[in-house]
């Protein structure tokens, strides 16, 4: 499944396109699942983490976002948040499949957006609206090694990396830019970038320490 995101602004030109790739790190080593009571020795497989990174501008052009309402999805299989991190716009409001064997209960006590759902059975599914910019944290109350990232840009200029790491902004108008190397709850680079009048393609990679 394709997860970057061009970012083609309606109503402006073309506009270039920025592409990379990012090198990662080393993995932290992985939280081991907490065994529950209802398990009864047939735990369901836990899936490691899709790691990924978000490239994204720190501040977009003038005019570059349009207050829209958009839908995403963070599923919840083997006791796991799918994908792990997650980008969105403003205005974007997301589901919460449970798509497990058990029950669930999403919360977050981000800043960005507090809530919490309650628990859940397997087939049902709620909601939450984001309407401000910035990181929030995703928890299950009753599975404790479960965790994602949700980042709400306030405009349409970043990319989430493909399992290969690569990434592709579109439709970058003229001008100077920060352009951010996110991973793992914090930035770990930065770099400016201008493009020009008859800029199309131009390349930057990104080697996170």
């Amino acid at each position: 499944m394709a997860v970057a995101v061009p970012a083609t602004v309606p109503g402006q030109p073309r506009g270039a396109t920025i592409r990379g790739r990012v090198e990662f790190p080393p993995a932290p080593p992985a939280v081991e699942r907490r065994p529950s009571a209802g398990d009864l020795g047939d735990a369901p497989a836990r899936g490691v983490p899709d790691r990924r990174a978000v490239v994204y501008f720190e501040s977009a052009p003038r005019g570059a976002f349009e207050d829209r309402d958009g839908r995403a999805t963070l599923d919840q299989r083997n006791e796991t948040f799918v994908p792990h991190v997650l980008a969105i716009t403003v205005g974007t409001t997301v589901d919460f499949p449970n798509n497990d064997r058990t029950y669930h209960n999403v919360f977050s006590l981000s800043r960005t957006r507090r809530f919490d759902l309650g628990r859940y059975a397997a087939g049902r599914s709620k909601s939450v609206r984001f309407d401000r910019p910035g990181i929030v944290r995703v928890f299950c109350d009753i599975h404790s090694h479960m965790n994602a990232y949700i980042l709400v840009f306030s405009h349409r200029f970043y990319s989430v990396t493909d399992a290969n790491g690569r990434y592709q902004i579109g439709g970058v108008p003229p001008g100077t830019y920060t352009l951010v190397a996110w991973l793992d709850g914090s930035v770990r680079d930065s770099r400016s970038v201008s493009v020009g009048p008859e800029t199309r393609d131009l390349e930057v990679d990104f080697i996170l320490r």
